[in-house]
C-alpha cells in the first residue's frame, strides 16, 4: 500500500462519514430508524440490498470457494440461478410479507400465530444471528492485516507492545457503529453510495486482470489441477472438497427454503415504497450481483495460477513464507487470495480493492449491526415490556441494543477458534434458526391451516438439532455430516414436522385476508390486487408479470428473465451433452467456454452499473424529498397492539430524534 492507495481509501471513508452524518438528521421515528419509513425505491433497493449481503467476510468465503472449486464451482451454481430469480420475479414470501406490512418476521409472526411465539422466535433469531455474526470482525481484521501488510503488533512505550488484531478489529466496529447509529435511512442510503463506487471498482481491477495476465498461462496452471478436482470442468470435479455438487443441490433446496426467513437484512425487506416496489427491488438485484460475482471468480482463478504455475514461482514462494504465520489451517486457507492480491496489483489498484474490502466490511456490519439489534429490542424486550414508550426512548434502546451485538461479536471473533470453511460455519449457525423458521414462514403466509402448535413443533426441533449438529463438529470436526448437510436434514425434518401438526392437531382456518390487508380490508395503502390467485393464470402471470405492472416494469421483467434464462439454457444443455452426448469434452474446450463466460459476464456489468446509477439516484433524490414531507405516524413502531392496550395520545406529530 502507497500513498495513494491509502489517499483512496481514506478519502471513500471520509466521504462515507459526511453522509451518514447528513442522513442521520433525517431520522424522525422508529419507523425512520428501522425501515427508512418505507421511502426505497426499486433501484436504491437492489443495489444496496445487494451491497449489504456483500461484506468483506462474504468475499472471502467467495475466494475460498472458487480457489478451492474453480469454474467448477461457478458452473454448479448456475444451477440455483433460475430459482434466486424465479423467486424474486415472481415475488415468492417478499411481496406477501410486505403486504402484512411487518418490520421484522418476528412481529408477522405475531400476528400469525401469538404474542408468545414472537418472543421465542425473536430470541432463537437473535441467537443464530449474533452466533453467525461472530465471526465477521475476525475476517475483515485479517483480511486488511496481510492485504495492507500492516505489522502483526503495535509498540506502545518501554517495548510493551499489543496484537493489532484486536485493535484494528475494534475500529472497524466502532465505525461501522457510527453508521448503525443512524438508522436504516443512513445504512440504505450509505450502502447504495458503496455499492455504486464498488461496481466502478470491480470493472476497473476485471479489465485490468484480464489485461495483465495471458490467459493461456491460467489455462495452463488450471489444466494441471489434480484428477476429479478439475478446476474447469465441473463433470471432473467430485474430488473437490467441500464444494461439490452436492454442495450446491443443498444450496439451491436452501435458497427456496430459507428465502426471507433470515434477518441479516431485516430493514430491506420492509423499506419499500410498497409491495411491487419490493419486488421489483429484488428481480433487479439479481442483475447488479453479476458485476461483483465475476471478481470474485477470476481474481481466485489468477491466484491458483500464481501459487501453481512454474512462472509464477517467486511470487508463489513469497506468498506462502507470510501465510506460514497462520497456524489454523481453515484461516490460512481464507487469507490465500487477499495475501497474493498485494502482490497481484499495481499501485492505485490495491487502494481500490482495499476501498471495496473496507466498504464491503462497512456495509454489512452497519446492517447486521443494526438488524440483530433492533430484533432483541423488537421481538424480544418490547413484547415482554408490554407498554409503549416514547420514540426518542425506544430509539436509544436500539442504539445501546446495538452496542452490546457488537461487543459480542468482537469477544466471539477474538475467542472462537474456526475449524471448517466460513459458508459451512454459516450454513449450521443459520439452521439454529432457519430449521424451523422456513417451515413456519411460508406456511404462515401462504397456508390457512398452519397452527401456532406446529410453529412451536417445528422451530424447537429445528433448533435442537442445529445446536446439536455444532457441537457434534466443534468436537469431531471430521463428521459424517458437515455442516451444509446438517442444515439440510433440519430443514427436512421440519417441513414434515410443520405439516404433520398442522393436519393431525386442532384444526382451524386463520383469516389470511385480513393478515394481508386485502378483500374488505384493504385501505389506501393496500396494493392493487392481480390476478394472480386465478385459476386462468398465464404463464406470465405466474412469473409474476401481472396486470398491474407498467410496461417500464414488464421490460425491466424480461431482461432479468432472458439473462438468467440464457445461462441456464447453457447449463441444461452443457449437462446433457456431457453427460449423455459426448462424455469426454476436453478440459482445453472448457477453458476456452470459461473465457467467453468472462467476456459476456464483463460487457453484462458495464450495462447494469450504468442503468441501476443512474435509477438508483433518482430513487435517492426522491427518498429524501417524501421523507422531507412524510408526517410520521409513531404508533408505527414494530408492534402489534392487544385488544386494550393504550396508543399515543398523537400517533401523527413529528418528534426530534436527538443523536
Amino acid at each position: 500500500m502507497q500513498l495513494v492507495d491509502w489517499l483512496i481509501t481514506s478519502g471513500l471513508l471520509i466521504f462515507l462519514l459526511i453522509v451518514a452524518y447528513y442522513t442521520n438528521k433525517r431520522t424522525q421515528s422508529v419507523a425512520d430508524f428501522l425501515a427508512a419509513n418505507r421511502c426505497a425505491g426499486r433501484y436504491m433497493l437492489a443495489v444496496s440490498g445487494d451491497m449489504a449481503s456483500l461484506g468483506a467476510i462474504t468475499i472471502l468465503a467467495w475466494f475460498e470457494m472458487y480457489y478451492k472449486g474453480g469454474f467448477s464451482a461457478a458452473w454448479w451454481l448456475m444451477m440455483t440461478m433460475p430459482i434466486a430469480t424465479l423467486i424474486a420475479l415472481s415475488g415468492w414470501v417478499i411481496y406477501r410479507y410486505r403486504q402484512t406490512r411487518a418490520m421484522t418476521v418476528a412481529q408477522f409472526f405475531e400476528m400469525r400465530y401469538s404474542r408468545n411465539f414472537r418472543v421465542f422466535s425473536g430470541i432463537l433469531c437473535f441467537i443464530a444471528g449474533i452466533l453467525n455474526f461472530g465471526i465477521f470482525p475476525s475476517a475483515g481484521a485479517r483480511f486488511f492485516i496481510y492485504f495492507c501488510n500492516l505489522p502483526h503488533s503495535i509498540s506502545i512505550i518501554d517495548g510493551y507492545s499489543v496484537s493489532t488484531y484486536p485493535v484494528l478489529m475494534a475500529i472497524l466496529l466502532i465505525v461501522s457503529l457510527f453508521f448503525a447509529f443512524g438508522g436504516q435511512i443512513t445504512v440504505i442510503v450509505t450502502d447504495f453510495l458503496q455499492g455504486i463506487l464498488c461496481n466502478l471498482l470491480f470493472i476497473v481491477i476485471i479489465i485490468f486482470l484480464m489485461y495483465v495476465f495471458d490467459w493461456t498461462v491460467i489455462k495452463e496452471a488450471l489444466l494441471i489441477a489434480p484428477s476429479n478436482a478439475s478446476l474447469i470442468n465441473p463433470f471432473d470435479s467430485h474430488g473437490v472438497e467441500d464444494f461439490n455438487i452436492k454442495y450446491f443441490i443443498i444450496l439451491t433446496f436452501a435458497t427456496f427454503y430459507n428465502f426471507m426467513a433470515w434477518q441479516g437484512s431485516a430493514g430491506y425487506n420492509c423499506s419499500a415504497i410498497n409491495a411491487n416496489e419490493q419486488r421489483m427491488g429484488r428481480a433487479i438485484g439479481t442483475l447488479r450481483s453479476q458485476t461483483h460475482s465475476l471478481l470474485f471468480i477470476l481474481l481466485p482463478i489468477i491466484v491458483y495460477a500464481v501459487m501453481n504455475h512454474p512462472k509464477f514461482s517467486g511470487q508463489a514462494d513469497q506468498i506462502s513464507i507470510s501465510l506460514e504465520r497462520i497456524d489454523n489451517e481453515y484461516l490460512r486457507s481464507q487469507m490465500i487470495v487477499p495475501a497474493a492480491s498485494c502482490t497481484l496489483l499495481k499501485t492505485g489498484l490495491m487502494g481500490c480493492m482495499c476501498a471495496i474490502m473496507l466498504s464491503a466490511f462497512i456495509s454489512v456490519h452497519d446492517t447486521y449491526l443494526l438488524s440483530w439489534g433492533s430484533i432483541f429490542i423488537q421481538d424480544v424486550f418490547m413484547p415482554l415490556r408490554k407498554k409503549t414508550i416514547k420514540p426518542e426512548q425506544h430509539v436509544r434502546l436500539l442504539r445501546v441494543s446495538i452496542c452490546g451485538v457488537a461487543a459480542f461479536a468482537f469477544f466471539w471473533s477474538l475467542y472462537f477458534r474456526q475449524n471448517e470453511s466460513i459458508f459451512l460455519y454459516f450454513a449450521i449457525t443459520a439452521a439454529v434458526y432457519l430449521g424451523g423458521a422456513g417451515s413456519v414462514l411460508i406456511g404462515g403466509l401462504y397456508w390457512k391451516r398452519g397452527t401456532t402448535q406446529a410453529a412451536w413443533t417445528t422451530m424447537i426441533a429445528g433448533s435442537i438439532l442445529a445446536v446439536t449438529g455444532i457441537i457434534i463438529r466443534q468436537i469431531k470436526p471430521d463428521f459424517l455430516l458437515n455442516g451444509q448437510e446438517i442444515s439440510l436434514v433440519t430443514m427436512l425434518i421440519s417441513i414434515s414436522l410443520y405439516v404433520l401438526v398442522s393436519l393431525f392437531g386442532k384444526k382451524t382456518e386463520f383469516n389470511m385476508d385480513k393478515l394481508l390487508y386485502r378483500g374488505k380490508y384493504a385501505d389506501e395503502k393496500s396494493d392493487i390486487q392481480s390476478s394472480s390467485n386465478s385459476v386462468k393464470d398465464t404463464i406470465l402471470q405466474r412469473l409474476g408479470i401481472t396486470k398491474e405492472l407498467s410496461s417500464k416494469d414488464k421490460i425491466t421483467y424480461i431482461a432479468c428473465i432472458s439473462w438468467v434464462f440464457i445461462w441456464f439454457c447453457c447449463f441444461i444443455i452443457g449437462t446433457i451433452y456431457n453427460l449423455i452426448i459426448n462424455r469426454k469434452v476436453s478440459n482445453s474446450s472448457w477453458a476456452d467456454f470459461w473465457h467467453i463466460y468472462i467476456y459476456v459476464s464483463l460487457a453484462a456489468s458495464i450495462i447494469v452499473t450504468i442503468w441501476l446509477s443512474i435509477g438508483g439516484v433518482k430513487d435517492m433524490m426522491g427518498m429524501f424529498r417524501m421523507l422531507k414531507t412524510t408526517k410520521r405516524d409513531h404508533s408505527d413502531n414494530g408492534s402489534v397492539p392487544l385488544p386494550k392496550q393504550d396508543y399515543l395520545d398523537d400517533i401523527s406529530e413529528t418528534v426530534k430524534i436527538e443523536d
